[in-house]
């Protein structure tokens, strides 16, 4: 057995640095409140950073505020091999989502670093900008452009509900780099992160080996009827936006039941005007998320939706503004990074299975531009996006080794 071979991660020191991170922008429920470009966004960064020029990491930051520490190897020409996920969170979101991808990938460098290991390629771990598009949709926008999926124009453009630009914002808490977006480059990208879903919990295994994610459709709805009297104006003379939102709704849960097992569907973001309850709806604006792992199936919930949608509307009467924010096709990892990970899952001793990702990930836009897979852990039911979010520090230690190791296998592919 070689020395890299016998190499483990510190997992009490990545759930210390872990419950750390989740110190800065605390929920009110034990979780983090953390939006993207928020001044405890910096402060997440600015800790980050600390880590990993700690253990002698350079770091590189682009134009796009997305953070990269390198690790030299013995052959700095080879391109890095990457692993890492985003700090920003939900508004009411949980300590592991996206954070245990970014410090699984510092642990790692921290291993190396602690037993003298040089790799052949250098290694790196990024920590992407905006995953979570809560604060500024769509999500993973930074990720997007570093693979071609949106121009950057367009992504500094986008505003927050205040009005105020991921640019700006940006530049604000000094993150925007002087490095273009996409120059550097990916020999290969690993995401480590918590399944945010039921699958591997119910099976009890400890790895899920993942083989690609969902396809995914963002749409923004705005339906406008008529504010008026909540109690002169009769029945028959209303036009109330939100009863017809109402309808639209129920569509959308129907929908993803029609094409079960796989699809889902979310009305998750709503708002209400003049929001009064002795005045009829006028205007309702809400959010629809539809999601399937296959093109084609995903390709008939979204005909399916559009025209249910503009027949309730001509029922009601309202006028509607329906709008696709986001097309994501799904995606396939490639079969190296997904057979590195698998490999080192078995020799490790660690049960796992193959799974498809629910939910979307910044691995999901970087395997367009380079060999991508990952790597899932348990979590609490399956639960997500919620400040009662948890993992097993035993399961987080155990997805660490497999990352430590797939990144071993094709940092040294080739002559260790």
């Amino acid at each position: 057995m070689s020395e890299t071979e016998q190499l483990r991660i510190d997992g009490q020191r990545l759930w210390d640095s872990i419950m750390a991170m989740g110190e800065i922008g605390p929920g009110q429920q034990g979780g983090s409140c953390r939006l993207a470009l928020t001044d405890e966004d910096r402060d997440g960064r600015d800790l980050f950073i600390r880590w990993c020029e700690e253990i002698g990491c350079r770091i590189s930051i682009d134009d796009m505020g997305n953070i990269f520490a390198r690790r030299d190897g013995r052959d700095n020409e080879l391109s890095p091999i990457v692993a890492g996920s985003h700090l920003d969170t939900q508004p009411h979101g949980g300590k592991f989502d996206g954070i245990y991808g970014v410090l699984a990938a510092l642990e790692v460098l921290r291993t190396l670093h602690d037993n003298d290991v040089v790799t052949k390629a250098p290694v790196e771990v990024v920590m992407w900008t905006n995953e979570e598009g809560s604060r500024f949709a769509p999500a993973m926008i930074a990720s997007g452009v570093y693979a071609g999926l949106f121009e950057k124009d367009y992504a500094w453009s986008i505003t927050d509900s205040e009005g105020n630009s991921l640019g700006d914002e940006l530049k604000r808490i000094g993150y925007m780099g002087e490095m273009p977006c996409g120059q550097n480059p990916i020999g290969a990208l690993f995401e480590a992160h918590i399944e945010q879903g039921p699958i591997l919990e119910a099976a009890n295994h400890q790895i899920g080996v993942v083989t690609g994610g969902q396809g995914q459709h963002w749409y923004d709805v705005r339906l406008k009827g008529q504010d008026s009297h909540a109690g002169s104006t009769p029945m028959s003379c209303r036009r109330d936006a939100l009863v017809a939102a109402a309808e639209i709704i129920t569509m959308v849960q129907t929908l993803a039941l029609k094409f079960a097992p796989h699809a889902v569907s979310t009305v998750g973001e709503m708002s209400v005007l003049p929001n009064s309850r002795n005045t009829i709806p006028g205007e309702v604006f809400f959010s629809i998320d539809i999601r399937n792992p296959y093109a084609e199936v995903l390709a008939k919930m979204a005909a399916q939706l559009a025209t249910s949608i503009a027949a309730i509307v001509e029922r009601h009467g309202d006028e509607c503004e329906f709008k696709e924010i986001w097309d994501k096709p799904p995606v396939h990892f490639d079969l190296d990074c997904i057979a590195a990970v698998e490999h080192a899952a078995v020799r490790l001793g660690y049960s796992h299975q193959h799974i498809v990702s629910g939910a979307g990930h910044d691995a999901c836009q970087v395997c367009l531009v380079a060999p991508t897979s990952m790597i899932f852990v348990p979590c609490a039911g399956g639960l997500s996006h919620n400040e009662q979010e948890s993992a097993e520090p035993e399961d987080l230690e155990a997805g660490c080794n497999v990352l430590l190791h797939a990144m071993l296998a094709l940092a040294n592919k080739n002559g260790a």
